[in-house]
């Protein structure tokens, strides 16, 4: 039979009021007449783990740096020998990825040299992580000290004075420029791990693969799960204020938690009110600099500068510790379970296989706690801190006249916005009648862009284009966003096995019934209810809190290492990942039966107590 196809970018229907959007986006972004007849032989993806919404233009330099800064470290720095870098466009403002395989016959010389960087940084893991920490740290710091002030009416006298000849505003366009690059600085640092901690774990993964061939995936994962994650630190501070709060009488005082002024002036005057805001305070930095979103749009909301978000957390963690329940991860019992399946797999080999089962296994649990810790550092804190940079910027314009809000520097992108910076300081410094000539052609630019944009959104992307291969190898794609060949051929509709259920990714182990809560925002968190089963596109790391509410996780995208299901397992959760579709299938309040083990999501009649009871439970562990 031949291959079913998703469609061609050509054939995808432009939502009307979106026409001429390509014109937004840089042109090596997008699609070209001139190379379709080569970029249609190639398998898309849409990569919705990372970039659920449409794209306004200056947000792409997260989705271009990311995946830039990923593929150099698979085809520049470490050589992987199967694994090139990845092809990327944007499509109808949504991105799209195709993995570049290497040649076969190139496969064997990449392999030396390989081994020899992946060896130095294995044996010096330890020394070249706390190196890391540092480097990244100078950059944040360094892009903390960056401004964006309204240029003054005239040259200071000690200026003058001091024969400085120039006139400041090359430090307007100096702080630009230092801004972008220290984006790109840090992007290059994340994938400096990120890429041998998910080689070290398919080196285990592999291995496990061939001494135990039916293990499951899950039991693999389970063999390096239970750490200590610094990813999971900022929810950890907030059951610790959680504690405290309760330790110190201040339940009442976080009756309305979105009133962020009158909370903490009401506690700071409470008694012990004190103590509690100086660790409240003592968390903030770094903790709090983690968004509710992915680090990768202007619009997310950071705890740092929405305190509401983490005080509502708190607040909901003090009301289950009055009700009796704990809120922490059970992480003594992931461990213990960990310690369990290692020995029972273990003792089924010999000494030397035991031997090279240990060493990279160990490996493995060396490197994997990057695989989420670097999220901190890089989307969460170094983002966060780039977007408040890039607003303190398009709010300065906006104050010149250049746009319509505040906030609509990021519709522009990031090569535009160099330009309209060099046209401010140019009226500024010439003391133009008219000053710059920003303010008479931006406003109608960004307001075409903006219904563009808007237009884009009322259409979800297609999972993706053209023709898959007859089979999905590379390794970073399965793992990470869970594209393999079966998940695609259920995309098409070539697995007839599935019935009237759901399939996806075994993800994390555990049966669980209960009601859905479908989440397409990070704004709706706030509507899930003890029990329910978390139904989105995909989840991001600042749910944590989310997770001791909920009874499972399902999700259109994800692998084995993708977030929601490095978590699930981390709670104790089953999940599966990578559905493709369950987020537009599934309806809030339906009720479903996840089965984690398996990967299938199946739509039941619910019990007769009907919506808001909770959930009926049956947790299992792998085999």
């Amino acid at each position: 039979m031949p291959m079913k196809s998703f469609p061609k970018p050509s054939d995808l229907a432009v939502p009307a009021g979106a026409e001429g959007w390509e014109e937004i986006y840089p042109y090596y972004l997008v699609f070209q007449d001139a190379l379709r007849d080569a970029e249609d032989q190639k398998f898309w993806f849409c990569d919705s783990q990372h970039w659920p919404t449409v794209f306004k233009p200056f947000e792409t330099i997260g989705g271009e740096f990311a995946v830039k800064c990923l593929g150099q470290y698979n085809a520049r720095h470490l050589l992987v020998p199967n694994a090139d870098g990845i092809e990327f466009r944007v499509h109808l403002g949504y991105l799209y990825m195709s993995p570049i395989p290497v040649a076969p016959e190139k496969i064997a010389a990449r392999l030396p040299e390989f081994e020899r960087r992946i060896g130095h940084y294995f044996q010096n893991w330890d020394s070249m992580l706390e190196q890391w920490k540092i480097k990244v740290r100078a950059t944040i710091d360094e892009m903390e000290s960056l401004t964006f002030a309204k240029l003054p009416d005239m040259v200071p006298m000690e200026d003058i004075l001091s024969g400085k000849a120039k006139d400041g505003s090359e430090v307007l366009l100096e702080n630009y420029d230092r801004l972008i690059q220290l984006a790109y600085q840090n992007w290059q640092y994340h994938f400096e791990f990120l890429n041998l901690g998910y080689i070290a774990y398919l080196d285990f993964f592999n291995y496990c693969k061939e001494v135990f061939p039916d293990i499951p995936d899950q039991s693999i994962a389970m063999m390096v799960q239970g750490v200590d994650m610094e990813l999971f630190r900022p929810d950890d501070e907030l059951k610790t204020l959680a504690h405290l709060a309760v330790e110190l009488g201040l339940q009442e005082q976080f009756n309305a938690p979105h009133e962020v002024t009158a909370t903490l002036e009401g506690i700071a005057g409470a008694s012990g009110g004190e103590r509690w805001i100086a660790r409240y305070e003592e968390a903030k930095d770094p903790w709090f600099n983690f968004t509710v979103g992915n680090g990768f749009y202007g619009h997310d909301k950071y705890w740092k500068d929405h305190q509401n978000i983490p005080l509502g957390y708190i607040a909901d963690y003090i009301r289950r510790l009055d009700a009796g329940e704990s809120i922490m991860r059970p992480k003594e019992a992931l461990i213990e379970e960990k310690e369990r399946v290692i020995g029972e797999y273990r003792d089924f080999l010999d000494t030397e296989s035991a031997a090279m089962f240990d060493a990279k296994r160990g490996l493995a649990a060396t490197a994997y706690p990057y695989v989420e810790n670097h999220n901190f550092y890089i989307e969460h804190w170094t983002m966060g801190v780039f977007w408040r940079k890039v607003r303190e910027l398009s709010r300065m314009m906006y104050a010149e006249g250049f746009w319509p809000e505040p906030d609509d520097l990021l519709y522009l992108n990031r090569n535009e916005v160099r330009d309209a910076l060099f046209d401010l300081v140019t009226g500024w410094g010439v003391g133009a009648p008219q000053g710059p000539i920003g303010p008479y052609h931006w406003p109608a630019i960004i307001e075409r862009r903006r219904k563009i944009v808007s237009a884009l959104k009322t259409a979800r992307p297609a999972p993706a284009l053209n023709t898959p291969p007859e089979s999905i190898t590379e390794p970073f794609t399965r793992m990470l966003w869970g594209i393999t060949t079966e998940q695609v051929q259920q995309w098409l509709g070539n697995d007839e096995s599935t019935g009237d259920g759901i399939r996806g990714m075994a993800a994390s182990a555990g049966t669980v019934e209960g009601y859905a809560r479908v989440i397409h925002d990070a704004d709706q968190l706030s509507e899930i209810q003890q029990d329910e089963i978390l139904v989105a596109t995909i989840t991001a790391p600042s749910w944590g809190p989310v997770f001791g509410k909920i009874s499972a996780t399902v999700t259109d995208i994800g692998g084995m290492m993708s977030h929601a299901a490095i978590v699930c397992r981390e709670y104790g959760l089953p999940a599966v990942t990578g559905t493709g579709n369950a987020s537009t299938t599934i309806k809030t309040g339906q009720y479903l039966r996840v089965n984690g083990a398996t990967g299938e999501v199946e739509i039941l009649t619910p019990p007769v107590q009907g919506p808001g009871a909770h959930s009926h439970q049956h947790v299992e562990a792998p085999a």
